[in-house]
């Protein structure tokens, strides 16, 4: 009890964090597009509020079940919180893909082809946020059937879940049709991913060379703010990646542990949000590269 209890209040500590540097990115980006409506701000405000969203529900879900409050929400509130965490969590992977390509796409040389498909104006971009929220609703619309408040369930149904909501699957062909839908859009946006940010690797490759030949000329040379902003955006996604994987490999090791290691546990909870807390913190860290 006393674990729980301590694990719960770290919880929400670290998720008042991730909440308050989210609101402030969302507040200050909002400000910015207002006098500049650039593409890259837009899909940051989008990045904050999705963060948030994260946020709000895990804690919701996470301070229930460390607290023993059981009977605060019945199954409509386990299905609406989980569902919109899991709409959350796409529209995460699915916006960081979204402000690498855009970044990649800035800072490729005026002649190239990519350079077209820059966005004229942020407003540009909301078919593909809209997309975005369409393809996460659609692909998280099966979970509220098989999720469960377990205070409504028979606890002999209830093997090694100490959680509050409880996923009980009936039908295994619906439950695997919307999981593979999850792998392949998972993989598909880190495909994408990692291709524009290969692409931006070699474009900020070609301009340290560039660098070299002008200080060994001994001219003088500032580095572009689109640049220093590609830099920042290569952060990002290598934070998104380390955590993701990351709690993969912890979601796999309490699958075959069966649940039982408790460290094991507390570390996953905090890695399934562990993006949403620490990208604010790199974007007010480097926030001028962005403005």
């Amino acid at each position: 009890m006393v674990f729980h209890l301590a694990q719960g209040t770290v919880f929400m500590f670290l998720a008042g964090l991730g909440i308050v540097g989210n609101i402030f990115v969302l507040v200050k980006y909002i400000c910015i597009l207002r006098s500049t409506m650039k593409s890259i701000h837009l899909i940051l405000i989008h990045l904050a509020f999705t963060n948030m969203m994260a946020l709000l529900t895990k804690g919701i879900m996470r301070t229930i079940s460390r607290l023993v409050l059981i009977n605060l929400l019945g199954d409509v509130g386990c299905k609406i919180v989980i569902y919109l965490n899991r709409v959350a969590r796409g529209l995460s992977i699915c916006t960081t893909s979204l402000l690498t390509v855009v970044q990649a796409i800035t800072i490729s040389p005026r002649a190239s082809r990519w350079r077209r498909l820059q966005p004229r104006s942020a407003w540009h971009l909301l078919p593909l946020l809209l997309f975005c929220w369409i393809l996460n609703s659609f692909i998280g619309m099966s979970l509220p059937f098989y999720i469960k408040n377990i205070s409504s369930m028979n606890t002999s149904k209830i093997s090694k879940n100490n959680d509050y909501c409880y996923f009980e699957s009936e039908n295994r062909i619906i439950r695997w049709i919307f999981i593979v839908l999850m792998v392949l859009r998972d993989a598909g946006f880190q495909g994408v991913m990692g291709g524009a940010s290969g692409y931006m690797v070699f474009l900020l490759h070609k301009h340290h060379q560039h660098v070299l030949h002008l200080q060994t000329s001994k001219l003088l040379y500032r580095t572009p703010p689109e640049v220093k902003a590609a830099k920042s955006v290569l952060l990002l996604m290598l934070c998104f990646l380390l955590f993701y994987w990351a709690d993969c490999v912890a979601s796999l090791y309490i699958t075959f542990s069966l649940g039982k290691d408790s460290i094991a546990l507390s570390l996953h909870e905090f890695l399934s949000v562990g993006y949403e807390i620490l990208s604010p913190l790199v974007l007010i860290h480097r926030d001028g590269h962005f403005c």
